[in-house]
């Protein structure tokens, strides 16, 4: 009886309904703490810290809705499945004479080896036939053991989103990771401005933000509590509710602000995570320019869009989704220089 142990992945999917419930208790939990016990207070009491706070809190709603957004685009968007019965353009030709399913445009060499040649031998092709689902798969396409079907440009399967990320939620992705980390730069005190000034330049998306502002301006309040608790003039559940937020918040910021510069540098070589993690296992070479890099500008609108008004905004043009042969996941242009 053969046993196929990639089977056991799809109960990671049952897992991320979990992480969405999680995700969903870390912003209560945060909007709480920030909101409700911190910043709230201060802005409707008055004093020197009514306008701070009602900074604070404006800028702390509107990373949380980017953020929220950008998230359940994430889940819900499909990253990009195989064209029913999609054949390679040279399959095409070969039984047809013709290609009903491509741009006539494309180059042969959008079928060959997905790095560039060395020696005059070629890689694997780029195009290739994926047995679990029975069906070719275009280039940059792979196969989801979690989701049991080929994905369009996969980059990784995220089981906080319980989706796959791919070529058409790729931006949603990204712009989920920076909110949270603003929001908890701007917890912290005056003398944390350097590490804020540091990570608003990391312009990578909206959890990163968030994550980071939250813990930032709560610390503060966290050491009055500490000191009024020593006198038994604070509240235990106050105190209790704002160091776990503030714990969540700094945890998931330093965590994510590698994840962060990860991403940056792959969208700025246009490589995905599966293809970075081949790469490295076959010692293919790290100094040549990847094939489908073909500059930062092309490799950014390739994700975000042509929209320069959309593009920090979960949503993709209708202009790009229908022109974007990138976005649509079967054709990705390559470089000129590279050799076929």
């Amino acid at each position: 009886m053969d046993i196929n142990p990639f089977k056991l992945c799809t109960g990671l999917r049952y897992l991320g309904y979990l992480m969405i419930l999680m995700v969903v208790g870390i912003i209560v939990i945060s909007y709480w703490a920030v909101v409700v016990l911190s910043w709230g207070p201060k802005l409707i009491h008055g004093g020197g810290d009514r306008v701070p706070a009602a900074f604070i809190i404006v800028v702390f709603h509107i990373l949380l809705i980017m953020l929220t957004w950008s998230y359940f685009m994430t889940v819900f968007q499909d990253p990009g499945s195989v064209p029913q019965n999609w054949r390679p353009v040279s399959e095409v030709n070969l039984e047809e004479g013709t290609s009903s399913t491509q741009p006539d445009n494309i180059p042969l060499e959008s079928l060959a080896s997905p790095w560039p040649s060395s020696g005059g031998i070629e890689g694997r092709s780029a195009a290739t036939y994926c047995n679990g689902c029975r069906n070719f798969k275009p280039p940059r396409c792979h196969h989801c053991s979690v989701c049991q079907r080929c994905v369009l440009k996969m980059d990784h399967h995220c089981v906080w989103v319980v989706n796959c990320v791919g070529a058409r939620n790729y931006k949603f992705f990204l712009l989920f990771l920076i909110p949270n980390q603003t929001i908890n730069e701007y917890l912290a005190p005056l003398k944390m401005k350097v590490i804020l000034k540091f990570t608003t330049k990391l312009t990578v998306i909206y959890t990163f933000l968030e994550t980071t502002m939250d813990t930032l301006v709560l610390l503060p309040n966290i050491l009055t509590l500490l000191k009024e608790a020593k006198k038994h003039s604070g509240s235990p559940g106050n105190l209790a509710v704002m160091a776990l937020a503030f714990v969540l918040n700094l945890a998931f910021a330093l965590s994510l602000l590698c994840f962060v510069v990860m991403h940056a540098i792959l969208l700025w070589s246009n490589t995905t995570s599966v293809e970075h993690y081949v790469k490295r296992k076959e010692k293919k070479e790290t100094s040549a320019r990847w094939k489908y890099d073909v500059g930062f500008k092309r490799n950014f609108e390739q994700v975000f869009g042509t929209s320069k008004a959309l593009w920090f905004l979960p949503v993709l043009s209708k202009d790009d989704l229908a022109n974007s042969s990138s976005l649509q996941g079967t054709y990705f242009p390559m470089r000129d220089d590279v050799e076929s």
